[in-house]
């Protein structure tokens, strides 16, 4: 109302006082016609009819074909450019009798398809349900009614069994009622169904620490398509502890968005602040072992994510998981846990002197009843000084090497040992091979049996009657 007021006190000397129009325009510097124009306003309408009216829309009005037809190339594949739909609908409109169009003003049909639209047309159904489908979130009922599984390769290096550079990999088992953390398992390789059960035997055996109260078994196990989750022994395994695994949809990774955000946390809280971290310099060097990452990222779960407020539940993963007090379902002892979920098992025979396994002799005075029997032995990688023996599928006793009864021992430090002798071996041969070069004498080579010709061994013993057709 600004504009009309202004207005009115200049049209008001002419109105109230009489002044002539010719005289104001002359004052004010404002043309004869616009004053009368005023002036007619405000006897149609008042003081109201002095506000200015918006101008209404300029341009020529286009035939509705004529924007169907510059949409439907737009939405078309293979996806075009705004120049090539110019040229193409000017040819249309020449045909068609219509006027020709600028360029802006395709792009500006262009511009306003709803981007829905666009992205379902030019990316399909998958691209449009990830960017603009609405999205149902659920939370589970109560503590350990479903845990989601799954794995990442950690944006950090550390020094494996071998002192190597490695980027190492993470199995978690997250409480979807909770967001707490059950377990987890920090390894080296590519994800097994080993990784995966061992993961679930310290998520589902209780922990040690106070800052860590979760365990028990959960009635549904929430995974995707991975062959560790699909095998076998998982599947047996689940029959066997009495819960459902439900597989998430093909291609759809909002259903594990709970345990994707937590990896997320984990990078930037710890990771970031750690050496060796890949994203904070361009060439980042090792500076932890891989049993020291494990700790680190122990203390941060029980000690700082269990204990903080979590942003979506509005109270800490721990006091979620606790609630009021409740007693989870738990297999009978550890022993039962490992029968059921250790996946290493190999086969032996109870010799005099003990187990031999990956060059170790394991002992234990309950082994003396079984000599010459046959037993299953199951391990834990991370340490193999010790080992599970089951004979017809009961577990008889915990055997241990004496050598290495009071270490950790893992089955990649057997590895590695075996590596070196076998360099030691043969380093010791090439001596002995140039020894032998050294002390004998030129033109006589050494005594060696003689071998058979391949070829020749070949074509007597096998005499077939050819033909000129296979010549």
């Amino acid at each position: 109302m600004a504009k009309a007021t202004a207005r009115w006190e200049i049209l008001r000397q002419h109105v109230e006082d009489g002044v002539p129009l010719t005289v104001l325009a002359g004052e004010h510097h404002i043309g004869l016609t616009t004053l009368q124009r005023w002036h007619q306003s405000f006897k149609l309408h008042g003081k109201p009819g002095l506000e200015p009216v918006a101008p209404g829309k300029r341009g020529r009005r286009m035939p509705s074909e004529f924007v169907n037809l510059v949409e439907g190339l737009a939405l078309a594949k293979p996806p075009r450019t705004t120049a090539a739909i110019h040229e193409q609908v000017n040819k249309v409109a020449l045909h068609q009798g219509w006027a020709p169009v600028s360029y802006s003003t395709v792009s500006s049909i262009v511009g306003a398809i709803d981007p829905g639209m666009m992205t379902l047309a030019q990316q399909g159904t998958a691209v449009y349900r990830d960017k603009y489908e609405l999205v149902w979130r659920r939370r589970a009922e109560r503590p350990n009614a479903v845990w989601q599984a799954d794995h990442t390769e950690l944006d950090i290096l550390v020094f494996d069994a071998g002192h190597q550079p490695v980027r190492p990999w993470l199995t978690t088992i997250m409480d979807d009622y909770s967001r707490a953390l059950c377990g987890y398992m920090l390894f080296t390789g590519a994800p097994s169904s080993l990784n995966t059960a061992l993961a679930l035997r310290e998520a589902i055996w209780p922990k040690k620490t106070a800052d860590w109260p979760m365990y028990g078994i959960s009635d549904v196990l929430y995974v995707d398509h991975g062959t560790d989750f699909t095998s076998h022994h998982l599947a047996q395994a689940a029959r066997d502890l009495h819960f459902e695994i439900i597989f998430s949809a093909v291609a759809r990774p909002q259903g594990r968005g709970k345990i994707e955000r937590f990896f997320g946390t984990l990078n930037t809280e710890l990771l970031a602040r750690l050496p060796g971290y890949l994203h904070n310099v361009r060439n980042p060097k090792p500076g932890l072992s891989i049993g020291e990452l494990d700790m680190a990222l122990g203390e941060f779960i029980g000690q700082n994510y269990h204990q903080r407020e979590h942003q979506e539940i509005k109270e800490t993963p721990q006091k979620a998981w606790q609630g009021n007090g409740w007693l989870p379902r738990l297999p009978e002892t550890i022993d039962e846990l490992n029968l059921l979920l250790l996946t290493v098992a190999k086969p032996r025979i109870v010799h005099r002197d003990g187990v031999h396994f990956q060059g170790l002799r394991y002992i234990s005075p309950l082994l003396a009843a079984y000599v010459g029997e046959s037993v299953i032995l199951r391990y834990d990688p991370r340490d193999v000084a010790e080992i599970q023996v089951f004979h017809r599928g009961q577990h008889i006793c915990k055997a241990v090497d004496p050598a290495h009864e009071r270490a950790t021992v893992t089955f990649k430090d057997i590895q590695k040992a075996r590596s070196a002798r076998k360099r030691q071996l043969r380093g010791q041969i090439k001596e002995r091979i140039a020894t032998v070069a050294e002390f004998l004498p030129a033109g006589q080579p050494a005594t060696e049996v003689s071998q058979p010709d391949p070829a020749v061994h070949r074509a007597q013993k096998t005499k077939l009657r050819t033909y000129a057709e296979d010549e």
